[in-house]
Formats: structure tokens, C-alpha cells, sequence
């Protein structure tokens, strides 16, 4: 069974948490990661790009003069690419780039990541960090004593709103809900860090990991 260390904010180890790989699916499947990550950047990308081609610009298609005996090169259309005002050749539209990905096989490549990473021991866990007010030089000294200021992902959860505050502005770090961490999210950072409330959720219950329930 592997062991998730347990750090203060002074970045001292203070214990181990456990961490049963069968919860997390038991093994690392990398096929899944890589369609995970491919389906997430594809769902980034907008593909509200549009030019017209000439079929779809406005004008005549009569020919705009004879073939021949003008001494000029021959020309089409006024609609044609070669002309100002014309159509584009291979022309861009509108495209939908998303890649639908099944909720169950975004959680498993999730908990695939997660397990990654505790097997690179990449993953830890900082306790005792809390914040009465929001306040980004501290949280920016607890990742420096963590070693975790290169870039890293901070899962918390739904009531540590001061530590969200305290480190969304700092470059190379996102914080989001545990309930919220993708596969993504995860591989995409070097250092992947939990609350100790964060992880005993995701580990109690990765299928949720903790998500509210939204009131009807």
C-alpha cells in the first residue's frame, strides 16, 4: 500500500496517510490519460474561425470577359479567390472540436492521475494550513517550504474559501474543489497537493469526492 507523506506548512513531515491503489482503480491505465488530455485540450479549442469561400460571397458568376483576343490574362468570375473582394481559396468555417468523454471514464482517468502521482511521489498532503484572512505571501511561503512553488495543483475543499483567495493569483498554481480535478488538472503540474479533508473525501468516496449536493 503506498503512503501519502503528511507535511506542515513549515514543509516538516509529520506522518503518512495511506492510499489504497483497488480505490483508485488499481493500476495507472495510460491509454485512458492520454484520451482524457486529448478530449480535454480538444473541448479548450473555440473553433469560431469563419471566412467565406466563393461560393458564399455576394456577386455575379458570369464570366467577366471573353476567353481570348482580349490580350489579357484569362479571369473567371468577380467572385474568384485571385480577385480583391473574392472568395477564399480553402476557405475556414465553423468547426465543434468537443470530444465527448463518459463521466465514468473521466474519474477513473482522474484516479489514474492521482495514483501517478503518488507513485512518482509527486503527492502529499499539508495539514494545518489555514487562513484567517486571504493572504498570498503566505500561501506563497508554504509552497516555497513544501517545494511545490515550480507549479502545482491544490485540491481543497467547498469550505476553504480564504486559501483559494490566498493562492489564485500566484502563477503556475491552481486551486480547485477535489470534486473538481481532472486528469488534466493533474498531470499538467509537477506537484499535486491535498487538504487532509480534500483527501480523506476523495478517498472515502472518489466518485463524488465530496460535491455538495445541489438543492431542487
Amino acid at each position: 500500500m503506498l503512503e501519502i507523506p503528511v507535511l506542515n506548512s513549515k514543509g516538516e513531515k509529520v506522518g503518512s496517510e495511506p492510499l489504497d491503489e483497488a480505490v483508485l482503480g488499481g493500476k495507472i491505465r495510460y491509454e485512458l490519460l492520454k484520451q482524457a488530455i486529448v478530449a480535454h485540450r480538444a473541448n479548450l479549442r473555440q473553433g469560431t474561425v469563419g471566412t467565406k469561400s466563393r461560393g458564399m460571397v455576394v456577386g455575379s458568376t458570369r464570366k467577366l470577359y471573353r476567353q481570348k483576343g482580349t490580350g489579357r490574362a484569362r479571369s473567371g468570375p468577380i467572385r474568384t479567390p485571385v480577385r480583391r473582394g473574392g472568395g477564399r481559396a480553402f476557405a475556414k468555417i465553423t468547426r465543434d472540436f468537443r470530444q465527448d468523454l463518459p463521466r465514468r471514464m473521466r474519474r477513473l482517468a482522474r484516479n489514474s492521475a492521482v495514483l501517478a502521482k503518488a507513485k512518482s511521489g509527486s503527492a502529499m498532503i499539508v495539514s494545518g494550513l489555514s487562513f484567517a484572512a486571504p493572504k498570498t505571501k503566505d500561501f506563497a511561503n508554504v509552497l516555497k517550504a513544501i517545494n511545490a512553488a515550480n507549479g502545482v495543483v491544490f485540491a481543497t475543499t467547498a469550505n476553504d474559501l480564504n486559501l483559494i483567495k490566498s493562492g489564485r493569483n500566484i502563477p503556475k498554481t491552481s486551486l480547485k474543489p477535489v470534486w473538481e480535478l481532472s486528469a488534466y488538472d493533474i498531470l499538467r503540474h509537477p506537484r499535486l497537493v491535498f487538504t487532509p479533508e480534500a483527501f480523506k473525501s476523495l478517498m472515502s468516496d472518489p466518485d463524488t469526492a465530496g460535491r455538495p449536493e445541489i438543492a431542487k
